[in-house]
């Protein structure tokens, strides 16, 4: 009589990593990645070899070396006495400043737009209509230098706030726009100062909490508690308070005309706003096909039934649709954020100096780096690129459906 054995009780044996269909694969896999190995070291030794006979040995010596060039847009101090890597570190700040200002705006104006092309008003629809496939079917360098040419050709020049009666005046005495930028009122950070921002921070952490918490009462006992005023009031009450106790330690420098152009406050070159406004009117039309998308991906039976409810329509699309078309939405918005994080780089078109213009353009002119410079912008660029896709997909699987 014969006994059956368990395959799993059998001893390990050599053999077994080729002919046990337990173990090939991951020894196929293994044999590969030795070769991909192999090859890359191989490639990385002729390179390192040629580079070596030619002279060029690869240094990052020169990133310690004066940079001996300005830099307009300057979010830190900075002046051309500053090594190569400060100037670096000035054109990373102005590339992730503009990603930044970007992503937000093109978000909510593809998010208003991908909702308006679904409205029931006809002139709306066919507006936003218009606007998506106008936008993204047009390079977005066109935009920039559309843009950028209009602020130059349409506002005025410093000069014409100047006399008793000028062609032009400041708004509210504190905003000036002019065809060289805008500018715009410096916080001056006093003593105490840090109270009132912790306290801010800690109230945007509230607004959302209470958000939250309004939107689980809602789906756990159908009662519907106010949004829109208590996240205001819990966001700028606290901080105000504090403001004031604290002996308001927070003051404004304000930008005052001298000589040819105005001195103090914040200035936001026009190379600035036309790259940030490019960018967002470019990639917010892709956003509002996503989320048009995400929206129709949603049965209409679920309008359906909020509406019979009682529910007004901006709730059913703001507790019901959109919180189900998120998980259509966000894997492409990862997309479109990506993409505003690269085409950034288009910034030296208007003399917008990103890291592409310092790093990859200047200071790669000046020492003739050219590898080592290269090299570094891909390690920043894909840095940046794999930040972003990690929060985003963080945030991805906290909006996912969850089966029960």
């Amino acid at each position: 009589m014969s006994t059956l054995t368990d395959p799993s009780a059998e001893s390990f044996r050599l053999s077994m990593l080729v002919n046990d269909t337990r173990y090939r694969s991951y020894t196929f896999q293994f044999i590969a990645l030795l070769c991909i190995i192999a090859l890359f070291s191989y490639l990385g030794v002729n390179l390192v070899q040629n580079l070596r006979q030619a002279g060029l040995n690869i240094s990052f010596d020169f990133l310690g070396n004066p940079s001996g060039y300005d830099i307009n847009q300057r979010p830190i101090e900075y002046n051309s006495q500053s090594a190569h890597f400060r100037a670096a570190m000035v054109g990373i700040l102005n590339t992730l400043i503009v990603a930044f200002l970007a992503c937000i705006s093109a978000t909510v104006i593809g998010v208003f737009a991908g909702v308006a092309r679904l409205s029931p008003n006809w002139l709306l629809r066919k507006l936003m209509s218009f606007y998506v496939e106008a936008f993204r079917n047009v390079p977005v360098l066109i935009w920039i230098l559309i843009i950028f040419s209009i602020m130059t050709a349409a506002l005025p020049a410093p000069n014409a706030f100047r006399g008793e009666n000028p062609t032009a005046s400041m708004l509210w005495d504190a905003f000036a726009f002019t065809n060289r930028g805008v500018y715009a009122p410096k916080p001056i950070w006093l003593d105490g100062s840090w109270i009132v921002v912790a306290t801010f921070l800690l109230s945007v952490v509230g607004a959302i909490a209470y958000r939250r918490y309004a939107t689980k009462l809602l789906y756990a006992t159908g009662r519907l508690l106010p949004m829109g005023w208590p996240t205001l009031a819990i966001i700028i009450l606290p901080a105000l308070i504090m403001y004031y106790l604290t002996g308001r330690p927070i003051d404004l420098e304000y930008p005052a005309l001298k000589g040819f152009n105005f001195q103090g406050g914040v200035n936001m070159l026009g190379s600035l706003i036309a790259l940030w406004f490019a960018l967002a009117i470019y990639t917010g039309a892709f956003i509002a096909e996503n989320v048009r998308a995400g929206i129709q991906a949603i049965s209409k039976g679920q309008t359906e039934a909020a509406a019979s409810l009682g529910l007004r329509p901006n709730r059913i699309m703001n507790l019901v649709i959109l919180p189900q078309a998120l998980r259509v939405i966000i894997p492409p918005l990862i997309s479109q954020y990506l993409n505003i994080t690269k085409n950034s780089s288009l910034a030296i078109a208007v003399g917008y100096m990103d890291i592409t213009g310092t790093l990859g353009g200047i200071t790669l002119n000046q020492t003739g780096r050219a590898i080592e410079c290269v090299l570094l912008l891909m390690l920043f660029y894909l840095t940046i690129s794999l930040a972003i896709s990690a929060v985003m997909n963080l945030y991805n699987n906290a909006v996912k459906l969850k089966e029960r």
